[in-house]
Parts: C-alpha cells; structure tokens; sequence
C-alpha cells in the first residue's frame, strides 16, 4: 500500500465534512476522498439492513478508487455497519461512536452525560454501551434529534426556524442536568453555536474531531502516513443528490473551494 493513497470518508450527507474539516487541520498532507449519500439522507430514520447496504455501496465505490483507511463519518452507519465492514475489509476502518464516547467520559465531572443523535443512532443504544465500556459510574442520557439532519442538509443551520427547532427538541434534556453533550451525529457540529446557546454551560464533544485524532494515531501505528513532499494534497468530493448545495455548504463550512462531482450509486432510495 501506497503511502500517497487517500483516506475515504463516507456520510449520509454533508455531516461528515465536519470530520474533513478537521481532518485537513490535523492531517494536512493527506489525500481525501468524501462521500455524501444526500440523495438518501437522513440514514436515521432508516431500517438497519437498508443503512448497512447503502454503506455498503459508498464504501465499495471508495474502495474502487484505492484508499488506504476507511471513516465511516456517520454515526447512524457506524452504530450498524462498523463491526461488519471492519471485518471484510483488508485496510483499517474507523468509526465515530468510540472515540466520541471515550472523549466524553473523560470530559464529565458530574458523571452525567447527554448524547443526542438520529434515531438509529439513539435507538442502537451504541453510545450508551461503548460508556458502559470505560465506565460504570456515568448516567447516560440520550435524545433522538430527527430533524436536525434535515436542517442542516437544507442549509438553514444558521436561520431562525433552526434556532426555534433546536430549542425544542433539546428541552427534554435541560432538567437532566448534563455537564457534557456529545453530538452524536455528524452533521451537528454545524449547529454548535445553537446547541451551545441552549444548553448553556455544557462541555460539548464533537465525536467527528475526536475521532481524526484516532485517524492520525492508526496513520502512524500502520506506518501509511503521507509525509509532507510539496505535492498539493488532492481533495475529491462526491454526492449523490444536489451538487449546488453540496459545494454551497462545504464551501461555508471547510473554507475552500470545492466542486464536488455528482454520482449515482444505485439501488433504491
């Protein structure tokens, strides 16, 4: 395997730029492939077996293209299809739920922890167990959030209508007096700002970010890191739904240019 060989990120949507975006921080001279399933976001309201096969087809479309290390940039997908995809493929995969998880343990004082999520995500209970693996002394509290997704795949994360949505949808929580939320979905990130505001003095954890430095350690522990060699990293971005609002968000969101190339994966919507 090629050193020079990119990292794949696959997502439901534009969520998992928010995995890129830190990715291009902490890892800038590598090559990355993304993937945005937006014809068929959200993944979360989904049946199991259906979120396993389209995850299926996104990783096979990126395997085509020679990557070296698979992230499953979507929680809802790796709560179902990490453990499977893991196991059949030759090259490293790394999923969001554990180093979120791990992170959120290690950020609460008070050993009580939120997670909001799509509901396949929250109805996996995978946060809760993966806690429940580091810890038994936590309380864990977890909220579906359906239509957050939808908000942000719209590009109203920062109009009025999400701010009303946000507050409402999170007022279940206010009384469980958390002192750490994770966001457990990554398209939430882009709403942090609201998030913040709503639950007030809460330590957020955004299990995409956590999840790079997880990236960038199995980078170096199967010694597949690209070094620096003043070649320009190339940056390729796909989706299967609108090309327009794809680039109009990740253009806002990552700060640079980018024209991503629209795709058909197949199968049923």
């Amino acid at each position: 395997m090629s050193n020079e060989q990119p990292i794949g990120f696959i997502d439901s949507g534009v969520g998992g730029l928010t995995v890129v975006k830190e990715a291009l921080r902490q890892l800038p001279n590598e090559n990355i492939i993304y993937l945005g399933d937006t014809a068929r976001c959200p993944y979360g309201p989904r049946p199991a077996e259906q979120v396993i096969e389209f995850t299926w087809q996104m990783t096979n479309f990126l395997l085509d293209k020679k990557i070296k290390m698979l992230v499953i940039a979507c929680n809802t997908a790796t709560a179902v299809a990490l453990e499977e995809i893991k196991e059949k493929l030759p090259i490293p995969v790394v999923g969001v739920i554990l180093p979120g998880a791990r992170a959120a343990v290690k950020a609460t004082k008070s050993q009580r922890i939120g997670v909001i999520g799509t509901q396949g995500t929250i109805k996996s209970g995978a946060y809760e167990k993966a806690i429940r693996l580091k810890t038994s002394k936590s309380d864990v509290f977890s909220l579906a959030c359906p239509k957050f997704v939808p908000i942000v795949e719209s590009n109203e994360y920062r109009s009025s209508v999400a701010k009303k949505i946000v507050a409402e949808t999170l007022l279940p929580l206010k009384n469980k007096q958390v002192d750490t939320l994770v966001l457990g979905c990554t398209h939430y990130p882009l709403l942090r700002p609201i998030i913040q505001n709503v639950m007030g003095n809460v330590r957020l954890i955004d299990s995409g970010a956590e999840t790079v430095g997880e990236v960038s350690m199995l980078l170096d522990y199967f010694d597949i890191a690209h070094l620096s060699d003043n070649k320009k990293p190339q940056r390729a971005f796909y989706t299967t739904g609108s090309t327009r609002l794809f680039d109009e968000i990740a253009n806002d969101w990552l700060d640079i240019e980018i024209a991503a190339k629209h795709i058909d994966l197949g199968g049923k919507n």
